[in-house]
């Protein structure tokens, strides 16, 4: 049902964890592929994050032996598996290690809480395979690394620290901040901060900063991944600050760092006369004053020479004089003045 195929364009954007499973490989797998340059990658457009192109995964499966190829030339082994492979006891690759002979490629720690060192199969069997190694793959190892060796030399971590710069340098391509925080991620936070005091800079390159290279879960081991991912030696801050220094200067001219946009202030203008009440407040509506009667005013308005208003006898009855209960029938004044007469009488 060829009609029915709907054909993939070859610029889809893939993400690692679907390209890894399109090659066969697993997720350290790949991301070690993408450190080394096996498989490139490209910025992903809604984030920070890399995507692989549908190009790319066609190109890696059209090349000859995949997947096993691909997958031999990620292989991460430990000393023991990576002694075997040179034909040495597992002790003297570890010397070599610590020596700088020979650069671990990743780390992690065992259910022990043991570091343990990853380094390529294939650059192991490369170094045993040089002629110009054997003096250290067999005897005694030359007069001056056993002198170094002695003073307790281990470059291991340095080696790694270097090493795993390329890879994220690498990763991010050409954005100049990305480039600057990775730097930034191999020196101690206080370094840091003395060469950018900008705190918008600095929340920039936090934001920017490569995830650590393992997983951490006990304190222990926390505390010994900052050791393995910060520099100690004296002429390596040197360098690594001298290059934070000109990133952070080739990353400002490309673009500032993100700042919050100020704030335009707000013109307050004079409320027009018609409007001077608060929109917020309803002006009440001015009670109108009710009319006097005309027996009120009177009785409120005082004469004109002065004299205080004649209060009406009708208005204030008398409470000295008794109440006169009122017969059935007739008027309350016409029995009233009857009973006066009678007691005249």
């Amino acid at each position: 049902m060829a009609g029915n195929t709907v054909a993939r364009p070859d610029n889809a954007l893939w993400t690692t964890t679907r390209a890894a499973r399109e090659l066969g490989l697993k997720r350290p797998e790949l991301e070690l592929a993408l450190g080394l340059g096996r498989v490139r990658s490209v910025p992903d457009p809604s984030g920070p994050g890399r995507r692989i192109t549908r190009a790319e995964i066609d190109r890696l499966r059209s090349e000859n032996g995949f997947p096993e190829a691909l997958r031999e030339s990620v292989r991460a082994v430990a000393a023991p598996t990576g002694a075997t492979l040179m034909d040495v006891p597992a002790v003297r690759l570890s010397r070599l290690a610590r020596l700088g002979l020979l650069v671990p490629v990743s780390f992690y720690f065992s259910r022990y809480g043991a570091l343990v060192w990853l380094y390529l199969a294939e650059e192991l069997r490369q170094f045993a395979a040089d002629e110009k190694n054997a003096p250290y793959l067999k005897g005694r190892l030359p007069e001056g690394l056993r002198g170094q060796e002695r003073t307790g030399l281990d470059l291991r971590a340095r080696n790694w620290r270097g090493r795993h710069l390329g890879f994220l340098l690498r990763q991010v391509g050409d954005d100049a901040w990305a480039q600057t925080a990775a730097l930034a991620s191999f020196l101690d936070p206080a370094l840091v901060s003395d060469l950018v005091q900008d705190p918008y800079e600095q929340a920039h390159l936090g934001r920017l900063r490569p995830l650590p290279p393992v997983r951490v879960s006990a304190s222990r081991t926390a505390d010994l991944v900052t050791r393995i991912t910060t520099a100690s030696d004296p002429d390596e801050i040197d360098w690594l600050r001298t290059d934070l220094a000109q990133a952070l200067t080739e990353a400002r001219a490309q673009h500032p760092a993100p700042r919050p946009e100020p704030r335009t202030p707000q013109l307050h203008h004079p409320p027009h006369p018609a409007e001077a009440t608060h929109p917020t407040q309803v002006a009440r509506p001015t009670r109108p004053t009710r009319p006097a009667r005309p027996a009120q005013a009177a009785q409120a308005s005082p004469a004109p020479d002065g004299t205080p208003p004649h209060r009406s006898p009708v208005s204030e009855p008398d409470c000295n004089r008794p109440a006169v209960p009122t017969p059935r029938g007739g008027s309350r004044e016409s029995r009233g003045l009857l009973g006066w007469l009678r007691r005249r009488s």
